[in-house]
């Protein structure tokens, strides 16, 4: 079966494409690092109320779980509607719930903070996962096909570049302005996010502007195929394989990280914000280097996406190698923000690379079931994860092992992928032709 190129869009200038990238990078930028920041303080007061290894895994665990169940009416619902009024709506919800989570907060003390906070989570991961979904399948409405991968890169630039501040920008307003700060601050942002997404000009498509409502056997019908499509496509089906057992294990690393260092090692908050940072460097160069050096073409796309995967694997060991190691903080901070500096950097290359493989090859009017759908599986294993890490790093004073352990499960079930993987490619791309 061949694999149709996405069909034709009107024409987008160079000019207009550039403007919209800018507008998309501002966008980004704002909304990345108040929400980081957020997350962040929302971490940390959690940890400090409940000395809990779930703190840092709480969105980790509440955002797969809505998007499995929100997976088909948001499928369909991107694909039906002109996406700038899906973006539109979802923003105006967030906006609003976050002004009635500010307003409800402080009548909940301790534990029970955990009310309001587990609600606005609810609400913000539908409006994340509706946005990420939305943008994906827009891509082709917003820039001409050879500026998709610079968007792409440049908008994981703006994350990465927001990343590297907001650690320690989340530190130092935690101190000055507590969680409540936090709050104004991201309501702030998303209004200033959302001003810019107005400014944006969508290109839509003449299937834009015929919309009629569905019952729900019509929601389940048209979700179906776009899932016999991903069915005809054993690249993206191994590659979903590969990716769902990566988040399993990446997890470890998210929630282990931070409460390795303080709980187990017994440092301050200062090397967690040092390997948030060397992450985020390691994913603003990643995102520098595919918006400098294009990998649109299918050249060589096998090594493209396992080489990645290889180094990732690595990364993990040696960073639980040098927390079963070393006893300075100083060699937490340093060593590790180069360990997590180059494991981002692998992460963001496979995830871009792959990203515009789907963007090129995908039609446009399945594209948004196809990324929700891969989307939601590729996340739906990190509430067991999250949870199942949760128990194994409270239960062993040696949470390094646990990453070490992580790396070798992870390196043997990658070398096994190998083969299937290269074949899988080889077909895809010469079906293609």
């Amino acid at each position: 079966m061949s694999n149709p190129s996405p069909e034709s869009v009107p024409m987008i200038s160079n000019r207009q494409s550039n403007a919209q990238i800018i507008k998309a990078f501002i966008s980004n930028f704002i909304s990345s690092l108040s929400g980081k920041m957020f997350s962040f303080g929302l971490g940390l007061m959690l940890l400090d109320e409940t000395h809990s290894a779930i703190s840092f895994g709480l969105n980790m665990l509440i955002t797969p779980i809505i998007g499995l169940l929100c997976l088909v009416p948001i499928g369909n619902l991107v694909d039906t509607y002109p996406h700038k009024a899906v973006l539109t709506g979802s923003l105006l919800a967030r906006i609003t719930a976050l002004f009635l989570f500010a307003i409800s907060i402080n009548f909940f003390i301790g534990n029970n903070k955990l009310i309001p906070i587990v609600l606005f989570l609810i609400v913000d991961a539908i409006s994340t996962n509706l946005n990420d979904t939305c943008y994906s399948a827009a891509i082709h409405e917003l820039v001409n096909r050879h500026s998709v991968q610079r968007l792409s890169s440049l908008t994981q630039s703006a994350i990465s570049l927001s990343s590297i501040l907001s650690p320690a920008l989340g530190v130092g307003l935690y101190s000055f302005v507590g969680f409540t700060g936090f709050i104004g601050l991201e309501i702030i942002a998303t209004i200033a996010a959302f001003g810019v997404m107005l400014t944006m000009h969508f290109h839509y498509q003449p299937r834009n502007q015929q919309i009629a409502p569905q019952s729900h056997h019509d929601q389940l019908k048209s979700f179906r195929l776009g899932i016999t499509y991903m069915q005809s496509r054993t690249m993206i089906k191994l590659t979903i394989l590969l990716s769902v057992i990566l988040n399993f294990f990446y997890t470890a690393v998210t929630i282990g990280t931070p409460y390795i260092l303080k709980a187990q090692l017994h440092t301050s908050n200062g090397p967690v914000g040092v390997l948030e940072t060397g992450s985020a460097i390691g994913m603003l160069l990643g995102s520098l280097m595919l918006s400098i050096f294009p990998t649109g073409n299918q050249k060589r796309l096998f090594w493209k996406l396992m080489m990645p995967v290889l180094v990732i694997d690595i990364q993990i060991g040696l960073l639980g190698l040098l927390f079963s190691t070393s006893q300075s903080a100083a060699n937490y901070a340093i060593i590790g923000s180069l360990i997590m500096g180059i494991l981002a950097l692998a992460l963001v290359i496979l995830n871009i690379t792959f990203q515009v493989y789907l963007q090129q090859t995908v039609p446009t009017q399945l594209l948004g079931r196809v990324v929700a759908t891969m989307t939601t599986v590729n996340s739906s294993i990190m509430p067991i994860g999250t949870l199942l890490f949760t128990i194994i790093f409270q239960n062993t004073h040696h949470g390094g092992l646990v990453l070490i352990v992580n790396s070798l499960l992870l390196i043997g079930y990658t070398l096994l992928l190998l083969k299937p993987l290269h074949q899988a490619i080889r077909t895809d791309q010469s079906s293609s032709i």
